[in-house]
This record gives structure tokens, C-alpha cells and sequence, in this order.
């Protein structure tokens, strides 16, 4: 039920989760179906019910910075960058991220997923996880005519009956077909299956929005909204949870309670069983570092008292980086695009459109490429070599040695090579530092790398819970990243001189005509790349003597109350992570 404070204060719940975000709520609602059993969330945000700035599609990005929806989180000075500081956008409030991302739903290759269980985690594998994802879900089947005209295939892989809808929006840009046919001519297939575990090609994937409202699913509408009336599930908003309550001495501890803000005030509540921490990538660290776990030399530097020496606490952080190449469109074709936004007076248009469902409030993302270093590049066996040498002089822990080694069999040449790189169909400016011209149309190839080689650090820099993590994501210490990133930008552009996307581009808009030479790409990169605020791994799934702080049964140590995020991220698993971490603790999955 929905909470106030004398509901929740000193008293006791067999589950504290922290953190009301994808995860955290999917767990709430899987964990309390037991009625004997009995739930509280704690959510730092506030609950943000029937806000249209979170539910009408189409405000991308628009929540970023806005302290109501986001943590609006900052790295430190990236001396790679020249110093730049980079946000790092992440969701406060029911829903987390679930609630200000882009809509999109994809799901990891198989064969990626597999690659977890390899590193020491049985169970965590793409058999499991594809059924717990897909548990999340259901698809609202398009009709024939729209899959046609955009070429959807791989549904089948879908399911029809989890609490998250799936749908495609009622009207697309018309870009998406033409970028698929021109990624036809350049050789390159559509995925096979995929939602099955296939993704290397280009695909129309669904958006997480309900197709009768037009409005974003995610796990509020989901998980819970439909279960709120539970007695046994409480949720408090505004509350902040600043550490975990530990008993017992020497590593040999158990979580019993937790320790909140609000309103100003600290409280504490209780768990009979089990405490588990749900506050995300940069979030998780900073409350287990605060309860004493983490690495002795820091916690003891910060006058912390230590409960468990867990080193691998806040390391090994991994995210995708973002850029976009920008067309500018033949203005004497017909296309749906977000431009018309920019400009005030059709902004009230296409809000007042909203209210009947119609208009550019209802415009999607969908169009996908998943492909690999060799597809797109000529260069890849001189990058693959580069990466070896590069990683040959470093002094990787035991746990990075083994995942670097997967790595570099997904960038070499051969049937085992990733699909890493992802190029997205965007009809929108989505990069830097031109800006468009008021009354053009543009859309953006928008370029995701997303297996990193540099990993940063997410640690606590003070004893004070009120003070940001310091977050060092150390992008580019490996230059094979800024390598591929930059036969990415070419791969974009190449796309333009190709039919029948060349014929409806009139010019190119970023990096722009001056941006040539390898060496300007890579300096237009470091000026103007995001974070596509994936943030993963920072309370790695791995081994304990991999420098692991979560075991495969969600353990931390031995403290019972760790949800991971693991080796990479996309839509689907923060839901099959949850579905599968609830089975786990109800004893119902046996690993």
C-alpha cells in the first residue's frame, strides 16, 4: 500500500528493498504475492503518478537534469577529455530509469548472457534469462500491414501475457525503412531472431507503451500500480536510504534493518529476512560503502567503521558511450520527425494532438543495427591486435583478466565477434555542436558502443550520505574504445553515400564537412560523446577471489541483500535480472 511515514518507522518487514526503480519494484511485486510474506520499498524520489512529462512519449531527454526525475550525477574531470566533466543521467522516483528512458525494448545476444555463467555464475545463462524476461512481458501484436511496411520479424519470441506492455507507436518517421535497405545494400541482413538471442542485422524493435493510451509502460504501470491495494506491500516515496543496518563483527555479518532520511529526519526500519539493495550502478555502491562494505583502505581513510572487506565494491564500472552522425532531409519528402517541436507554436499543436492520440507525441524509436567490429570496419584485425598488445601491458585483477578475455574474442575476426556496435535510427538532433536550422527536418544515425575496455570506479567520497559518489568512468584509458568509436562515425557516414539513403540526405549537419581525418573524429568524439546512461557493474556478479561482490545466489559476502546489474545492460534485463533474483529468493530457482 502507499505509505506514510508512521507506516514504515520503526517497524519490521520480512524484505526492505532500496531503491523503486525497474528492478526494485519488479522484485516489490514478485516478493509480496506471498502473503505470509511482507514487503517495504524504500524510494529516494518521489512518487510521480500520472505525470504526463514521464507517461506522454516523445519528451526524450527532457527529464534529464530535472532533479524531480533525475539524480543528475556528474564524473569527475576525465583527464583523457581535457579535463571535461560528463553527466551522468540516471532516474530518482518510482520507476527509476524505467521512467525517463527512451522507450525502447531490446534484448543481449545469447551468447553474451551465456558468457556470465562462464565467469563463475550458474544459472545465469540465456536459458534462464530469456524466460524471466520474457515473464516481464507483453507484446501488443502490430497489425500485418504496419510489420510490412517496416519489415518486423522475430515477434514470435515475444511473449503476449507479462505485466509490461510492449507495442509499436501508431506512426513512424519513414526513415527507418530506408536505412534498413540501405544497411541491405551494404550487405548486411536482417537479425535473425531478434528477441531470441540473434540480434547481429538490423531490425524494428517495440517501444515499452500501452497502444490504447499511447503512454509509457514501466515498471509503475506494471509491477505497481496493479498491486498497490496488497496489504503486505509498502512503499514509501522521499525516502532516502543511507546505509544498511548490519549485526555481528569480522565479514561475518547479517543485514537487519535499514537506515533512511525523511523529511530532513533519519529513521530506521527493520528486515526480519533479507535487505537487498536496488539503487542502481552508481547508487548501490555509495549505500554499501556508507554501511561499512567495501574496501577497507577507503572506508578506513573516510572513518567508516568496517563490517566487510569487499574490495570489489564500487569497481569495474561499464557503460556505453553515445554519438550521432546528423543528416539534414530533402525537404520535398514526407517525413515524420521531431523537429517540429523546437518550434513553440506547433509544440502546442502536437500537445493538444497528445490528448486524441495522434501527432509527434506518439513518434517512437524502433529502427536498430546490432553489428559487429568486422562488419563495419576494414581495420578490425589491426584494432584486435592493437587491444591485445594495449591490454598485454597491464596488470588486470584475476575477475578483469577473464572478462578481457571475452571481450577480445568478441572484436576479433570470426564467427564468435559481437554485435557491439549499434546504430540507431533516430529522427531527431542527437549530437553536437551544430545546431539545426528551425524549419528543416534532420535525423541522426546515432552511434552506441557498448562493450567499454576502460572501467571506471563508483566510490563514496565522504562519510556523509547527502554528498554525490565520486564517479571516474576513466573513458577512453583503453584506446581501442576511442578506436571503434571512431570506425563507427565512418560506418555512419558511409551509410549516406549509399542508396536509397543517400537519396534523401541534403547535408550532413555533425561532426560536419571540417571533421575528416581519423585524428579530427577522435577529437570531435572526446568533445561531444554521452553516456547512453547504461551504467553497469559496479557490484560485479563474479567470484569473491575475481574480485566479485555478488555471488550467483545474490549474495554479498555473507550478507543476504545484493541485487547486481550485470556485465551489460539493456532494457529487458533490468526486468529478467529482477523476475529471476525474485525466484531465487523465494527458493522457487535452485542454482
Amino acid at each position: 500500500m502507499a505509505a506514510s511515514l508512521k507506516d514504515v518507522k520503526n517497524q519490521a518487514f520480512d524484505y526492505i528493498i532500496i531503491g523503486g526503480g525497474a528492478a526494485g519494484l519488479t522484485l516489490a511485486a514478485r516478493l509480496s504475492e506471498d502473503t505470509d510474506k511482507t514487503v517495504c520499498v524504500l524510494e529516494a524520489g518521489g512518487a510521480n503518478l500520472d505525470d504526463l512529462a514521464i507517461l506522454r512519449p516523445g519528451g526524450y531527454g527532457t527529464h534529464f537534469g530535472n532533479k524531480a526525475y533525475d539524480w543528475a550525477r556528474e564524473t569527475t574531470k576525465q583527464t583523457l577529455l581535457s579535463d571535461r566533466v560528463c553527466p551522468l543521467n540516471s532516474g530518482r522516483g518510482l520507476g527509476g530509469s524505467s521512467a525517463i528512458n527512451f522507450m525502447v525494448y531490446t534484448k543481449p545476444p545469447a551468447n553474451e548472457l551465456d558468457d556470465i555463467e562462464r565467469l563463475g555464475n550458474p544459472g545465469w545463462n540465456w536459458t534462464n534469462l530469456q524466460h524471466y524476461m520474457n515473464k516481464a512481458v507483453s507484446l501488443i501484436e502490430p497489425t500485418q500491414e504496419f510489420k510490412d511496411s517496416l519489415g518486423i520479424r522475430g515477434l514470435s519470441d515475444l511473449n503476449r501475457d507479462g505485466p509490461l506492455l510492449l507495442a509499436y507507436p501508431p506512426i513512424a518517421s519513414g526513415i527507418e525503412p530506408i536505412m534498413r535497405d540501405t544497411m541491405h545494400n551494404l550487405g548486411i541482413t536482417d537479425a535473425r531472431r531478434p528477441f531470441g538471442g540473434e540480434t547481429t542485422g538490423t531490425y524494428i524493435t517495440p517501444n515499452t507503451r500501452d497502444p490504447k493510451t499511447q503512454s509509457r509502460t514501466y515498471s509503475v504501470t506494471a509491477y505497481y500500480l496493479p498491486n498497490v491495494g496488497r496489504r503486505n506491500l509498502t512503499v514509501l516515496v522521499n525516502a532516502h536510504a543511507t546505509r544498511v543496518i548490519t549485526e555481528g563483527v569480522d565479514g561475518d555479518v547479517t543485514a537487519t534493518g535499514a537506515e533512511f532520511e525523511h523529511n530532513g529526519e533519519v529513521h530506521v526500519v527493520y528486515a526480519r529476512k533479507e535487505v537487498i539493495v536496488s539503487s542502481g550502478a552508481m547508487g548501490s555502491p555509495q549505500v554499501l560503502e556508507l554501511s561499512g562494505i567495501g574496501d577497507k583502505r577507503l572506508l578506513e581513510r573516510l572513518g567508516i567503521s568496517v563490517k566487510v572487506d569487499l574490495p570489489g565494491v564500487g569497481e569495474n564500472m561499464q557503460e556505453h558511450i553515445l554519438s550521432g552522425v546528423t543528416y539534414e532531409l530533402d525537404p520535398s519528402r514526407v517525413f515524420n520527425t521531431f523537429d517540429a517541436l523546437r518550434d513553440p507554436e506547433q509544440l502546442a499543436e502536437h500537445v493538444k494532438l497528445y490528448e486524441s492520440g495522434k501527432g509527434l507525441f506518439t513518434l517512437g524509436i524502433i529502427g536498430f543495427s546490432f553489428l559487429p567490429v568486422e562488419t563495419i570496419s576494414p581495420h578490425v584485425e589491426a584494432i584486435y591486435k592493437n587491444a591485445k598488445e594495449d591490454l598485454a601491458k597491464t596488470n588486470p585483477s584475476a575477475g578483469l583478466d577473464a572478462q578481457y578475455d571475452i571481450q577480445l574474442r568478441r572484436i576479433a575476426p570470426g564467427s564468435d565477434s559481437a554485435p557491439q556496435c549499434e546504430f540507431i535510427c533516430n529522427p531527431l538532433v542527437l549530437s553536437w555542436p551544430n545546431p539545426p536550422v528551425q524549419g528543416r527536418k534532420y535525423f541522426t544515425v546515432s552511434l552506441s558502443l557498448n562493450q567499454l575496455f576502460s572501467r571506471g570506479t563508483v566510490h563514496v567520497a565522504s562519510s556523509d550520505p547527502r554528498d554525490a559518489p565520486e564517479i571516474n568512468p576513466h573513458y577512453f584509458e583503453h584506446d581501442v574504445d576511442l578506436q571503434i568509436f571512431t570506425e563507427m562515425v565512418k560506418f555512419a557516414r558511409k551509410l549516406a553515400t549509399v542508396s536509397p539513403m543517400k537519396d534523401i540526405v541534403v547535408s550532413e549537419l555533425n561532426p560536419g564537412p571540417a571533421i575528416q581525418t581519423d585524428e579530427q573524429i577522435r577529437t570531435w568524439l572526446k568533445e561531444t560523446f554521452l553516456t547512453t546512461w547504461h551504467t553497469a557493474s559496479t557490484c560485479s556478479m563474479l567470484p569473491r577471489e575475481k574480485d566479485g561482490v555478488v555471488d550467483n545466489k545474490l549474495k554479498a559476502g555473507l550478507i543476504e541483500f545484493a541485487l547486481p546489474r550485470l556485465t551489460q545492460f539493456f532494457v529487458a534485463m533490468a526486468y529478467g535480472i529482477a523476475e529471476q533474483a525474485a525466484d531465487i529468493i523465494k527458493g522457487k530457482l535452485k542454482l
